[in-house]
């Protein structure tokens, strides 16, 4: 079965070489993955705290929140790497590799929700995010290839957000709203419906057909 996202970032020699380095110290995946819900713990609360401080405090942690999106993105890109390519797979790698993923989401999305002043659409987002994660799930337990597919997967929404959030800041200097985010969030809320949407419908086509 298929069940890596396949990620060209894997080609990256400044990846490959940061993997390598992780590996030889023994550091291992599961530590990696574990280090995302913390930035994104981090990210969530320089989302939350943005929406009560004045502008300059306000850009400055919508800077930090796109960073931690980031930050969260390379741990899931070298957590695989030194699991696989550097040898130091756990046997409850399969879990620290998906669970914190649904808690990031959770945490990214609620927090900006707050910052944009619109909790129920970071609360919208999140569910659409996890449900994604969850139809993909529900494929690989009937025996089938992961579908990582888009439009809106983990990486585009991780990218709509740091845009969202970087427009954000830039926004909230110069006019003191929320508009980028809010419409970031929507975007990400839209498009992980019709990803979960869109994966339903493969999954159920290949299940009828037994393809």
């Amino acid at each position: 079965m298929a069940d890596r996202r396949p990620l060209a970032s894997r080609q990256n020699p400044l990846a490959g070489r940061a993997a390598r380095w992780l590996a030889e110290r023994g550091i291992r995946p599961n530590r990696i993955s574990q280090g995302s819900i913390v930035f994104a713990a981090l990210g969530a609360a320089a989302f939350a705290l943005s929406a009560a401080g004045g502008a300059g405090p306000a850009a400055a942690l919508l800077v930090i929140a796109a960073l931690a999106c980031q930050f969260r993105l390379l741990c899931n890109l070298l957590d695989g790497m030194v699991a696989i390519e550097g040898g130091l797979s756990e046997p409850d790698g399969p879990y620290w590799n998906e669970a914190p993923d649904r808690i990031a989401d959770f945490l990214f999305l609620t927090g900006a929700g707050i910052a944009a002043g619109v909790p129920w659409l970071g609360l919208a987002a999140g569910a659409m995010a996890i449900l994604t994660a969850y139809i993909r799930e529900l494929g690989r337990a009937e025996g089938l290839d992961s579908d990582f597919s888009g439009p809106m997967a983990k990486p585009q929404r991780m990218a709509a957000l740091t845009i969202g959030a970087l427009l954000g800041a830039v926004e909230a200097l110069a006019f003191g709203s929320s508009i980028a985010l809010t419409l970031a969030l929507a975007v990400i809320a839209l498009g992980a419906a019709w990803t979960a949407a869109a994966r339903s419908k493969r999954l159920i086509d290949t299940m009828n057909t037994g393809a």
